[in-house]
């Protein structure tokens, strides 16, 4: 087994401080659900508006459908 430097030493130590940092981030990021909810809202908000700022032409269409299949369910469910 071969003897390392005090440098070697202080240097794997920086990296192996360096590794934890990230993982640290990591994992509180992971643990930021506040921050995740607006990083997903702010994701499906942009997937569903153009860049102007209105609803994508598909979002007409999907939302129209989910309104007649609920009409739909809604006079099955009365009679």
């Amino acid at each position: 087994m071969s003897q390392q430097t005090p440098d070697e030493i202080q240097a794997d130590i920086e990296r192996q401080r360096e590794q934890l940092a990230s993982t640290v981030d990591q994992l509180t990021h992971k643990l930021d659900v506040k921050a995740q909810t607006k990083q997903r809202v702010a994701t499906a908000k942009d997937r569903a508006t153009t860049d102007e700022g209105k609803p994508v032409p598909e979002i007409y269409g999907a939302v129209a459908g989910a309104a007649l299949a609920l009409l739909i369910i809604l006079v099955r469910s009365r009679r």
